[in-house]
Order: structure tokens, then C-alpha cells, then sequence
């Protein structure tokens, strides 16, 4: 049976994200460093090609498909653009904690859904990558297109393997480095029956890269702290499909 290949990539660092803030709605360029890192992955490693490519509307991103696939004319998808973090956008978790008692009960593991004052609440978020997602893929399978590229941001990509992705596997465990991502093989038969979607390799390939182990230990950190404050709770993406609700 026929099947097609999405690879999900996640855009390369900003001057925000290197200072630790939340950038969501904020269109940031690449930082010189996120940049340099890029053209190094790319030098060094063999990126998958594809017949589409599709990227999210955020200057962070268009940037990364033009290091990374300098010959593609992407497609924009305007919902798969990254959260919005509404009064919390630019500042650091210090600085957010300061002046929100709900956030630090939130990073304290409270349980509690937090919203950020004006944004996006994550439900909402999660459903819409999601139905970006699913237009994607029934797309490629109605015009039999085989292969394409996704260029998005860490929690879009999060909150699709989270809903779809076979390993199963938690939110944050699906979190990735900058430029770096996931190849996911899509089986119409499976995707008719149960919406699900095999991730069968890391971009680049982990066998091949020459990573720092700081590097790792900084997601792996990350995926720790993460599972403290969120810590078996559903995604907000598989709420919405239970519940039938769609934005």
C-alpha cells in the first residue's frame, strides 16, 4: 500500500530564545548564532528532500527553510504558527514569576491550567496545529503527493506527536533541538482508521550527529522539569478530538 513521508523540522534559535524568553506571536529573525548553527547542520548532514514544502508564517522560520532548503518556494501555514503568549511574550520565567503567583504555582506542579493573561490558552493552540495537521495530511493523500517538508516550532510539533505519533509518547518527550526534527510515515489505511502516524527517524539522523553533550543535557533537563509541572496530563490537542470540539 502506497504511503507518504512528512518531516517535521523545528526552526533555529532567536536572540530571545537564547536569553530564555518566551517568544510565541513575537516575529523574531534568527539570531547570528541560530543562523550559523543552521548552515553547520546543513553542511554537515543530509537533509530530507520532498516534493512540498510547507512552512509556518514566522520570520524564524521562513528564515530556517531558506538556510536549510535554499531552492524551496514554501508554502505558508498560518496555523502553524507558534503560541501566543499574550503579557508573557519577551519576558523570562523569572520575570513572568514575579509578577504572576498563578505561573509559579504552574511551574511548581500545581496542576492547574494556566492561561497567559490576552493569549492563547493551550487547548486552543494544540486544536489548531492540529486541524493544520490533518489538512496537511489528507491533503497529500488526496492529490497523492508523496513527501514534504514541514518547517514549525518546538510546541506545534510537540502537540502532533503527542496526538498522532506512533511510538506513543508524552508531550515533552517529543521535544527536539533547533533544525533538528522528526520523519513521520503516514499509511492512509491507518490514518482513515485511528489518526495515527509512525515517527521512524530523527532529523538529522542521532547516530550521525556530532552534538555537544551539553546540548543534550539541556533538553534532557528540560523534558525533566517539564514533566514536573505537567506530569500526566492529557494534551490539550487529544481533549479537543475526544470532545469533537474544532477552532
Amino acid at each position: 500500500m502506497k504511503s507518504y513521508t512528512i518531516h517535521l523540522i523545528r526552526h533555529g534559535t532567536t536572540e530571545g530564545n537564547e536569553e530564555g524568553r518566551y517568544i510565541g506571536s513575537t516575529d523574531l529573525p534568527l539570531s547570528q548564532r541560530g543562523a550559523e548553527h543552521l548552515r553547520a547542520l546543513q553542511k554537515n548532514y543530509s537533509y530530507p528532500q520532498a516534493q512540498v514544502y510547507l512552512c509556518s508564517p514566522m520570520r524564524r522560520c521562513k528564515d530556517t527553510i531558506g538556510i536549510l532548503y535554499p531552492e524551496s518556494k514554501p508554502i505558508l501555514v498560518s496555523d502553524l504558527r507558534e503560541c501566543d503568549f499574550g503579557d508573557w511574550e519577551g519576558k523570562t520565567a523569572a520575570e513572568i514569576a514575579r509578577e504572576d503567583d498563578r505561573f509559579r504555582r504552574w511551574l511548581a506542579g500545581s496542576g492547574e491550567p494556566v492561561t497567559p493573561p490576552n493569549g492563547e490558552d493551550g487547548g486552543t493552540f494544540a486544536a489548531r496545529v492540529c486541524a493544520a495537521f490533518e489538512k496537511i495530511v489528507e491533503g497529500l493523500i488526496r492529490s497523492e503527493i508523496p513527501s514534504a517538508v514541514i518547517v514549525t516550532h518546538g510546541g506545534a510539533i510537540m502537540s502532533i506527536l503527542a496526538a498522532y505519533g506512533l511510538p506513543r509518547a508524552k508531550f515533552y518527550d517529543w521535544m527536539t533541538e533547533p533544525g533538528c526534527g522528526y520523519s513521520l510515515r503516514v499509511m492512509p489505511g491507518l490514518w482513515m482508521r485511528a489518526k495515527t502516524v509512525e515517527a521512524y527517524a530523527e532529523i538529522p539522523p542521532r547516530s550521525g550527529r556530532k552534538e555537544s553533550d551539553s546540548g543534550r543535557v539541556l533538553v534532557n533537563l528540560a523534558r525533566e522539569a517539564a514533566d514536573r509541572a505537567f506530569g500526566g496530563r492529557e494534551d490539550g490537542c487529544k481533549k479537543e478530538k475526544e470532545s469533537g470540539k474544532r477552532d
